[in-house]
């Protein structure tokens, strides 16, 4: 029973006449998910691609952060996508375009949270905790990311679905986070991102005597640690 013969993945096998050990999908079959009580083709729903495919081809999308109710593909064409839909992330990525989160999602301070959680977790090592691309992989040797600050990729310029497709495929020299990452966590990561946009562009003034108070002594701590930093001892030009 420790030891039972079994086939690997890919293995050959003589029991079948077309020599595979593991049987082909049946024809004409679509693999679906349950989402929001219902389900869906996880090929072509919005909620896992970050594309539509046409009008009728995906769930409805919603162009508002707060992800209220679903619209269909004609209204997000006329706030300035192409026509049959959201163009693919990538193009997205050099057209411009709104955000377009799912139908259904919608940013909450758990959302956020979460967000961060998941950022910090699996984003932070390359972008940095505050999104400048200054993460601790990158400080020892690994390809620089761009910043999130830069003027291109702000909401309005470099559409959610381009995040989403970078996080879910791979850009560059970052890989593909999808088996890593749930499809609700990137959505939630990407809001996150969203907010620490915005933050580099809040008035410091508009917010609360209590968050005002926050950000200062959080200013003071990263103040006390970059002295500390620039007076580690630095041998053969790396820090070591």
């Amino acid at each position: 029973m420790q030891d039972q013969p079994r086939y690997e993945a890919y293995e050959s096998s003589r029991f079948f006449a077309d020599g595979q050990s593991s049987r082909p999908l049946v024809a004409g079959t679509i693999p679906r998910v349950p989402r929001g009580g219902q389900y869906v083709d996880r090929q072509t729903d919005y909620f896992y691609t970050g594309k539509t495919m046409g009008a009728g081809g995906a769930s409805g999308i919603s162009t508002s952060a707060g992800g209220g109710a679903s619209q269909p593909a004609g209204d997000a064409n006329s706030r300035g996508n192409v026509a049959g839909g959201v163009p693919g992330a990538r193009e997205q990525a050099r057209t411009g375009g709104p955000d377009v989160f799912p139908a259904g999602f919608t940013v909450t301070q758990e959302v956020l949270d979460r967000g961060q959680q998941r950022y910090e977790a699996f984003c932070a090592m390359c972008h940095g905790l505050t999104g400048e691309g200054n993460g601790m992989i990158v400080r020892r040797g690994y390809r620089k990311p761009p910043s999130y600050h830069e003027d291109r990729l702000q909401e309005g310029q470099t559409p959610a679905a381009h995040f989403f497709d970078v996080v879910t495929n791979g850009w560059g020299a970052m890989p593909s986070y999808d088996y890593l990452i749930p499809a609700e966590d990137r959505w939630k990561i990407i809001a996150y991102i969203r907010a620490l946009q915005l933050s580099r562009r809040q008035n410091i003034k508009d917010l609360s005597p209590e968050q005002q108070e926050k950000v200062r002594r959080g200013q003071q701590r990263e103040g006390v640690e970059g002295h500390a930093e620039r007076a580690e001892p630095v041998h053969g030009g790396e820090r070591q």
